[in-house]
């Protein structure tokens, strides 16, 4: 354990914590904007510098190991005018064109500058240096007048989903992300997961299909329904319909990871086709022959209790007449585990048939 005092009050932290992770321990909040919880440290904005007793200059919080003895300020009013320097010199490049965008109260960049007294609007640059939503990729906005090189896009490609798609380009005043050699997303092999838009600090990158549906209303969080992983999604909801889905940091399935089709695969939920309750043919729900003449051979709604009734009698049925073994059983791979093994007792002791399969083999 390290001891070391932030602010007055002495800490005692495990080694190897940054001061940074040392004072979110204790609730002391230090400004970022490179920073990301689920990322490497960078140390790229300056931001986060605090004063340490006996250091020569401020020391970036993100990256600098908390050390025994240490005496840390975070806001004394040297490290208060640095960080209004650095927010100025960071909006001098930013550019915000003022259409709607999804979750403003995100943006980070503007949420510091206002903390710290400065007018974004007047800060921002006037003119901007890249078209807007400048790829054609069917999910992800993209504006580069907002990026600040805060490199979060990067590194959430590189080490929540291992594509490697975004990178910088140029030195310099002439610094920018790109993705792949210069390419439109697509053709640099992105998968459209979206863990760059979740990492972005400022709105540069945005989900396309959001983009001006306002504010949800509320947020719902559920279990997604793609696959048995059980990935936990925050579900943002206005005039009761979904705009956005969202991930949530604090889950501890998944946290920000996602995939595409988690993330951007909910038109189906409005969807007017969608079945709403169960249907069961209505010779079935009439006990008339099976007959594929006239009315008999409609789906007909009904509840779950009577669907599922009439799907085990026929079952029942079907293995008392021809054998188990006219049985098949298809699993899903949006299914658990546990709810996969159920289905395998079902057939080979219920049933008693070896005759299931899973649909992700087929």
């Amino acid at each position: 354990m390290v001891n070391l005092t932030i602010n007055g009050q002495k800490l005692q932290v495990s080694d190897g914590q940054t001061i940074l992770q040392a004072a979110q321990s204790a609730g002391i909040t230090i400004p970022t904007l490179c920073y990301h919880k689920d990322l490497s440290p960078y140390g790229g904005c300056r931001l986060c510098v605090v004063a340490v007793e006996g250091a020569r200059l401020p020391v970036a919080s993100c990256v600098t190991p908390a050390g025994e003895g240490m005496v840390v300020k975070t806001e004394t009013p040297n490290i208060v005018e640095s960080r209004k320097a650095i927010l100025s010199l960071i909006l001098s490049t930013y550019h915000d064109s003022g259409y709607p965008v999804n979750r403003p109260e995100d943006n980070e960049l503007i949420r510091w500058a206002r903390f710290y007294g400065l007018d974004p609007a007047a800060e921002q640059s006037k003119t901007p240096k890249f078209a807007i939503d400048s790829d054609p990729n069917p999910f992800l906005w993209v504006d580069m007048n907002k990026c600040i090189l805060c490199g979060r896009c990067v590194r959430a490609c590189t080490e929540i989903q291992g594509r490697y798609v975004w990178g910088l380009s140029e030195r310099g005043m002439q610094s920018r992300v790109v993705a792949g050699f210069d390419q439109n997303l697509l053709e640099a092999r992105c998968e459209s997961c979206g863990a760059c838009v979740a990492c972005c600090p400022t709105g540069a990158l945005d989900s396309k299909l959001s983009i001006g549906k306002g504010k949800a209303e509320k947020v719902i969080t559920t279990t997604c329904t793609y696959c048995g992983v059980g990935c936990q999604i925050d579900l943002n909801i206005k005039n009761d319909r979904i705009i956005e889905v969202t991930s949530n940091k604090n889950n501890g399935v998944n946290g920000i990871r996602m995939c595409v089709k988690g993330r951007y695969g909910y038109d189906f939920v409005h969807h007017p086709d969608r079945l709403l309750r169960p249907k069961v043919r209505r010779y079935l729900l009439e006990g008339g022959p099976k007959s594929r003449e006239g009315s008999s051979w409609d789906w007909v709604e009904t509840d779950w209790h009577t669907a599922i009734q009439v799907s085990a009698d026929r079952i029942r049925t079907t293995r008392d007449t021809t054998g188990p073994d006219s049985i098949g059983i298809l699993t899903s791979a949006k299914c658990t585990n546990e709810e996969n093994y159920l289905m395998n007792k079902l057939a080979r002791q219920v049933i008693g048939t070896h005759n299931i399969d899973h649909c992700a083999r087929l």
